[in-house]
């Protein structure tokens, strides 16, 4: 069996879970999320916690036990917590306004670029060179996240890009003669 889905899901107070065959739901403070329940994974909830079986013996079963429950833990985290991901400017003239829903980038190119953000993902720019998104949903917040970056990856010469605020980036030498 999954060693992740061993593990059973704590449930803290406030945060209110309904399962029906369908769906999983997960409400709190932070709003509400949903998700398809598998057939291959029994769920059972025994007071403030929920566990993750494999309804048969097949491997696929197992994985989705395991990843059921992850996903499960991250609406639990989501409502209460929130997730956000931080990411840097680096270059010269580089900056990053919210306004908003918007998030206006000058990353170099002849034209500013402008992101729509999605209901539920807030944008915030603490510095003009730093960008912080905000939300409850972690595959939304990454995904987002990541498209900003797309915008403009770093490079590898001088690093001048958008870059996540943990992410290492090896410079490479240049060519000499």
């Amino acid at each position: 069996m999954s060693r992740v889905a061993k593990m059973p899901v704590a449930i803290p107070t406030g945060v209110e879970v309904t399962m029906n065959e369908q769906h999983i739901s997960v409400k709190g403070a932070g709003g509400q999320l949903s998700i398809t329940n598998n057939p291959l994974v029994k769920v059972v909830r025994q007071g403030e916690s929920m566990t993750f079986d494999p309804a048969d013996e097949s491997r696929e079963a197992n994985a989705m036990s395991g990843t059921l429950r992850q996903l499960v833990n991250n609406m639990v985290v989501g409502v209460t917590k929130g997730f956000e991901k931080k990411l840097n400017l680096v270059g010269v003239g580089y900056k990053a306004a919210a306004q908003g829903a918007k998030l206006n980038l000058a990353v170099g190119y002849s034209h500013p670029v402008n992101i729509d953000m999605p209901s539920g993902i807030k944008v915030e720019t603490p510095t003009p060179t730093e960008v912080i998104i905000k939300g409850v949903d972690r595959q939304r917040v990454g995904q987002i996240a990541a498209e900003i970056r797309a915008v403009r990856p770093p490079e590898p010469y001088k690093g001048k890009g958008i870059r996540y605020s943990d992410e290492k980036i090896t410079i490479k030498e240049t060519k000499k003669k």
